[in-house]
């Protein structure tokens, strides 16, 4: 896909993975969208990005508000664009340190938002793109954010994983799916990244985490993610597959 005369939303793109996918979006010339749930951040990043971005408030789990995002992006350009990465996470053992059972509310929480709510803007936003002229063959490209977590989960991550194994086997299945409509789908698996959610960390447990990875021994950067997920949505041959971005780490049981 040429990233030229179209508009493309980023959830979660207020901040982390997602303002850094924003970031090299406009910087090709993209209009984008940013849809997330905290205004200031929000605000901050569409004021930074300049006349080519816009913020919306939006839930990924609510659909009005997820049409609105999208509404905002066709009036920009075409929709051809989804990168998805709003997501939480939270600890959540199966029988607590006081002996109660986990807490299915919150199991419940946490998959809602990391896999419903994918689906929710997946859908929404293909349904969008099916209805675009092709150019190249192509009418829409999707890049989802799952985690290495899909794979090896941790002890307390029971939700976390569970939610983003479920966006890992969406992957295949909804590439597969919209095929005939002309639209990709891939994933990015990503490892230990600095996030804003690590940055809260003490700097030695931030070191001590990127020396875990096997090589760079280092978190890795929000910038490697989005150069991930923009050679995504330019290489026509890449669908149907999550792609770990992780410099070859797997995670221990805690």
């Amino acid at each position: 896909m040429k990233l030229a005369n179209l508009s493309a939303v980023v959830t979660g793109g207020a901040s982390g993975l997602g303002l850094a996918c924003a970031r090299q979006l406009v910087a090709r010339g993209v209009f984008v969208v940013i849809a997330d749930q905290s205004d200031q951040h929000g605000s901050a990043a569409a004021a930074e990005l300049g006349a080519s971005a816009r913020f919306v408030h939006a839930d990924v789990r609510d659909t009005e508000q997820m049409n609105a995002v999208y509404d905002a992006a066709e009036a920009l350009a075409p929709l051809r664009v989804l990168i998805h990465c709003a997501g939480v996470g939270g600890p959540l053992r199966l029988v607590e340190k006081d002996g109660q059972p986990g807490s299915l509310e919150k199991f419940e929480a946490i998959l809602r938002i990391n896999l419903t709510g994918t689906f929710n803007s997946l859908r929404l936003a293909a349904a969008r793109m099916a209805r675009n002229e092709p150019v190249d063959g192509e009418r829409g490209a999707c890049v989802l954010t799952a985690s290495v977590a899909a794979y090896e989960g941790q002890i307390g991550q029971i939700p976390y994983a569970a939610s983003k194994a479920g966006v890992v086997g969406m992957t295949i299945v909804a590439a597969r799916d919209l095929a005939q409509r002309l639209i990709r789908v891939c994933t990015i698996a990503p490892g230990i990244f600095d996030t804003p959610l690590l940055a809260r960390l003490p700097e030695p447990v931030r070191a001590s985490l990127g020396a875990a990875v096997p090589h760079p021994a280092r978190l890795g950067q929000p910038d490697e993610f989005a150069l991930t997920a923009l050679h995504i949505l330019e290489n026509p041959m890449l669908n149907g597959e999550t792609i770990r971005l992780d410099g070859a780490i797997r995670m221990t049981p805690r």
